[in-house]
């Protein structure tokens, strides 16, 4: 599942073309990835906009449900998200363009907190 999960967000990152934001497994289907440069220093309301934004791209393809319909529950993610994250968990998500480990786990949670679909 975890897996199914890290290859999910891969192809929901790769459309957007920009930065990974829900939550994988590992961190395997990143290794050749490239983080947008602006994550380094685009504020942190910026990083939820793109959290925001991955997270309708990703639910509307496992929904079939239109990304606009996704704008309330994928902004209610993206906001227990970033707000869950500690300052290591930013940088590293700032660094690499995905979640590490420990925000991972914190992102699992908000997905279910806001009644969104883990991808499977």
């Amino acid at each position: 599942m975890i897996r199914r999960l890290s290859l999910t967000l891969a192809a929901g990152l790769l459309a957007l073309g920009a930065t990974a934001a829900l939550a994988g497994g590992s961190s395997a289907p990143f290794e050749q990835y490239q983080p947008d440069p602006a994550l380094r220093t685009v504020p942190k309301s910026n990083l939820e906009a793109r959290v925001r934004r991955a997270c309708a791209v990703v639910q509307a393809r496992m929904t079939s449900a239109s990304e606009a319909s996704l704008e309330r529950p994928c902004g209610c993610y993206a906001s227990r998200t970033m707000r869950s994250l500690d300052d290591a968990e930013i940088e590293a998500y700032r660094t690499t363009g995905y979640f590490n480990d420990s925000a991972r786990a914190k992102a699992l949670g908000a997905l279910d907190s806001c009644k969104l679909q883990r991808p499977v």
